[in-house]
């Protein structure tokens, strides 16, 4: 295998480096936006740039292995490893000037995560994870909240980009989790939720039908803080429930109790 805490250096120095430029450019007026799956899933040129200069770092460093980028797909190779890249989680953020975004990169090796790294560049917050060493927060170890019962805890939590057309789309679980919570936010980033989760800074998040990219590097981000991920539907894609044990259960019994009146 490869060394990871020297390839965990390089991926944070990549990191920086794009996070460098998504700040140059961050509230830009003439910032060039299109849209992908629906009106409300945007790609900028910032997404793209970004993208470009992951995947040239990796291929200039680890020519033999696969990726997975968002903006462009799978870059298929036969390698025991795979590179999920999220370039800039939070696009609706970014392109409406709100500072929550972040860089998630993660890598696998023979399906299982090894390596995770979120930088959110605006609050300069890198988070960083390696298979059973921990997790950390600008290089502090960090550890999942420690809350059981729900009337304590700010939770996260989204919508999938189909929640128009799909009746799938967390609205029934929003509707009985929410009165139970202490309070609620609507991030619009799956990886800093979970990194977030990671830290402490949340108690927990639940969102459905997110991608592999979204969530590649911030659940190895939850496992190794001491967190739980919980998968609670195999009809959206990555429906998942993120914090520690006791939060992830209760959550998990009122989406069960959903989806019994259904």
């Amino acid at each position: 295998m490869v060394d990871l805490k020297e390839v965990l250096k390089e991926v944070e120095g990549w990191a920086r480096e794009v996070g460098q430029l998504q700040r140059k450019n961050f509230r830009k007026e003439d910032l060039e936006i299109d849209t992908k799956s629906t009106v409300t899933d945007l790609v900028t040129e910032i997404d793209k740039k970004s993208e470009k200069y992951i995947i040239d770092k990796i291929e200039a460093n680890y020519p033999d292995h696969a990726i997975l980028g968002e903006e462009t797909g799978d870059h298929h190779k036969e390698s025991d490893y795979l590179w999920v890249i999220d370039p800039l989680d939070g696009t609706n953020n970014y392109a409406q000037g709100l500072p929550i975004y972040c860089i998630s990169i993660g890598l696998k090796y023979r399906g299982e995560a090894i390596l995770g790294v979120v930088y959110a560049p605006y609050l300069d917050e890198m988070y960083t994870a390696l298979k059973d060493e921990g997790a950390f927060c600008n290089g502090k170890k960090i550890n999942v909240g420690s809350e059981k019962e729900l009337d304590r805890c700010v939770l996260a939590t989204g919508f999938p980009y189909d929640k128009l057309t799909n009746p799938l789309n967390n609205i029934d679980y929003f509707g009985e989790i929410v009165p139970r919570l202490r309070g609620v936010r609507r991030m619009g980033a799956a990886a800093y939720d979970l990194a977030c989760v990671a830290a402490g800074f949340l108690d927990g998040y639940w969102e459905m039908n997110l991608r592999h990219w979204d969530v590649a590097a911030g659940i190895l981000l939850v496992e190794e803080a001491g967190g739980k991920i919980s998968y609670f539907r195999d009809d959206r894609e990555y429906s998942i429930i993120a914090g520690n044990k006791d939060v992830v259960e209760l959550v998990e019994g009122h989406i069960k109790m959903v989806d019994r009146k259904r």
